[in-house]
């Protein structure tokens, strides 16, 4: 611990240009993450490489970062629960269970519009000015080989619990409401899917929670409503 402490007082005193030389030659030995073994490169290379992609590919890693945000914030910190692996293209993300019972969660990014939340009346006039909106369909198209039907909608009853990550509003990954999917709003064309644009609001309500657990015992009341707007 003294070779240690005398390491980092020395440190201290050398310039940020000898501290970036020092901390290159240590990053040489140790990586950052084991995806810069799988991929061959370095982390630095991979998040140039983000940086530079699409919109809408960057949208797609602001979705995976959620999750595991979520996984690790607030999955992990649950008593009494197990995360079970999905099997197969399943429409939720996660699949929770505790000695009652499954809970399916399907996680969304709030929706932003040039570098800043959405606001919900911005995707249908009708709805508040003063609520975010959350996108509630699949990523990618398709259509149903027997039907013809477009599979990015959601219908009722694919998954449990709606949960929304809000981190373009707080610019916190471990900031999320939750509702119950029976509760979001369905499409005026078909009453069976789920409204592609859904209102989130600002704070915490008698319709969302910020707290996973409150929203699973909503759940489990089997009340029946709509999400207030």
């Amino acid at each position: 611990m003294k070779q240690l402490d005398e390491i980092k007082q020395l440190l201290s005193k050398c310039s940020q240009q000898e501290r970036r030389q020092i901390f290159e030659y240590l990053r040489a030995e140790f990586p950052i993450h084991p995806i810069e073994a799988e991929l061959n490169t370095q982390a630095e290379v991979i998040l140039e490489a983000i940086h530079r992609a699409s919109d809408l590919t960057q949208r797609g890693v602001r979705g995976v970062i959620a999750e595991a945000a979520f996984e690790m914030a607030v999955v992990k910190q649950l008593n009494g629960w197990n995360n079970l692996p999905g099997v197969g293209n399943v429409p939720f993300d996660f699949l929770l269970a505790d000695t009652i019972g499954e809970v399916r969660l399907q996680l969304k990014m709030q929706r932003k519009k040039s570098q800043r939340p959405m606001m919900a009346n911005e995707a249908y006039k009708w709805l508040p000015s003063n609520m975010y909106v959350v996108e509630t369909q699949r990523t990618r198209g398709g259509s149903d080989p027997k039907t013809g039907q477009d599979t990015r909608p959601y219908k009722f009853g694919e998954f449990d619990i709606l949960v929304v990550s809000m981190h373009p509003s707080t610019n916190k990954w471990g900031n999320f409401m939750y509702t119950v999917a029976a509760w979001l709003l369905p499409r005026e064309e078909d009453k069976n899917l789920l409204l592609k644009f859904q209102p989130v609001p600002k704070v915490t309500t008698d319709d969302w929670t910020d707290d996973l657990e409150t929203c699973i015992q909503w759940f489990r009341s089997s009340t029946k409503k709509r999400i207030s707007i």
